[in-house]
């Protein structure tokens, strides 16, 4: 077994001590073990490659400057933190931060923090911006749906499908529109938490 192999072996705790006494395998091992973790977490919210490549190395070499120092009790959950902590600066000092303000003017034209209405006009526009990303096939059937209100059956004979595909492009719509919702809420909370008012 090479000396690197025999890194993988060892706990996230053992890695750390090894770290502060500068050793580079250790911390080659880290890396090999969190640097996917920690850049699906950013491109999960962001969604852009590059700025979360740029996030997770500058994560790794911030650990690597301050080895000497780490008190680390959970090396994941550090990690997910510090990846959180970087990408709502990236979305309070970058670009992101004007992305989802022109989102929030999609979604509301107004804001109150007495009870923050949404109207249904601007959700319905929220969700047309979300369907124009969808294939092409995907959109026809989910308007037709949605928007002619045409049953699976219907849909299935205008477009001579069988209903079991007309069913599954609608749940795969449906799928798309609930996760780009849930990551536009989650940024906009994020952005909510971190904006200085």
């Amino acid at each position: 077994m090479s000396k690197r192999a025999k890194y993988s072996a060892f706990t996230d705790t053992e890695l750390i001590s090894f770290l502060r006494k500068d050793d580079s395998l250790a911390f080659n091992e880290i890396y090999d073990r969190y640097m996917q973790y920690a850049y699906r977490a950013a491109y999960n919210i962001l969604q852009d490659e590059d700025v979360c490549l740029d996030i997770v190395q500058d994560i790794f070499v911030w650990l690597w400057q301050k080895r000497a120092s780490l008190e680390i009790p959970n090396l994941k959950s550090y990690l997910y933190t510090a990846t959180k902590y970087r990408m709502l600066n990236e979305i309070r000092d970058g670009r992101f931060r004007q992305d989802v303000l022109t989102q929030m003017a999609l979604v509301t034209n107004r804001t109150t923090f007495d009870g923050c209405e949404l109207e249904l006009k601007e959700l319905k526009r929220f969700i047309e911006q979300i369907t124009k990303t969808l294939p092409v096939a995907a959109r026809e059937i989910f308007t037709l749906s949605r928007q002619e209100q045409l049953s699976h059956r219907e849909i299935a004979e205008r477009l001579n499908l069988s209903e079991k595909t007309v069913r599954n492009q609608i749940n795969i719509s449906l799928k798309r529109i609930r996760l780009s919702f849930t990551r536009f809420v989650i940024v906009l909370f994020s952005l909510l938490l971190i904006a200085p008012f």
